[in-house]
């Protein structure tokens, strides 16, 4: 399925506002992924369809998860904002013909996850970082990210974290523990570069 058809089935599923959300994470990733040298198209398929289960009612989803046997663990089950993940990575195989990788970047564009390709990272940041976004200091990410795909990752990981801690939102593991390792690295890395 090529874009421009993937872009019309999302703008008749979710509002007018998540959808220009949804058309500024296509444009981003496309820009992420022309600096990092991933698959432009690929990233912009993947930027339009990430937030196709994001409005689903909770009747719904509960619904959907039954029918097609998804399974959430402990955190996911109890904090139902993270269950759009899930769903619209299940959602962007049945309906858009996504392969395991596109679906894993639409998985992991909420949480982060430790084993996160190029192209999960360029999704995790573009979902932040598109025009529409507010919460965070969207020119501080995009230059962060633009020099420094793992720095950008941090950096919105870190800054997440806090926002959902301020609301009383559960902290899934995933996100621990990237930002865990991305510290990690970057302490090695300047460890090396002492000696």
């Amino acid at each position: 399925m090529n874009y421009e058809e993937i872009e019309e089935i999302v703008k008749n599923t979710i509002s007018e506002k998540r959808f220009r959300h949804s058309q500024g994470v296509a444009k981003r990733a496309a820009e992420l992924a022309s600096i990092y040298g991933e698959d432009i198209e690929k990233a912009r398929k993947i930027g339009i369809a990430h937030d196709i289960a994001k409005e689903m009612t909770k009747e719904e989803a509960m619904a959907y998860v039954k029918e097609n046997g998804i399974v959430f663990d402990e955190i996911e089950a109890k904090e139902p904002g993270l269950w759009h993940s899930k769903l619209g990575a299940h959602i962007a195989v049945k309906k858009f013909g996504f392969t395991p990788d596109m679906v894993e970047a639409i998985t992991y564009h909420t949480t982060g996850n430790v084993n996160m390709n190029t192209m999960d990272k360029i999704i995790y940041v573009a979902d932040k970082t598109d025009e529409t976004r507010t919460i965070i200091d969207r020119e501080e990410a995009v230059k962060i990210s633009n020099n420094n795909l793992d720095e950008g990752v941090l950096y919105i990981a870190k800054f997440m974290t806090e926002y959902s801690l301020k609301k009383d939102s559960l902290i899934h593991p995933d996100t621990i523990n990237l930002i865990n390792e991305l510290i990690s690295q970057k302490k090695n890395s300047q460890l090396k570069s002492k000696i």
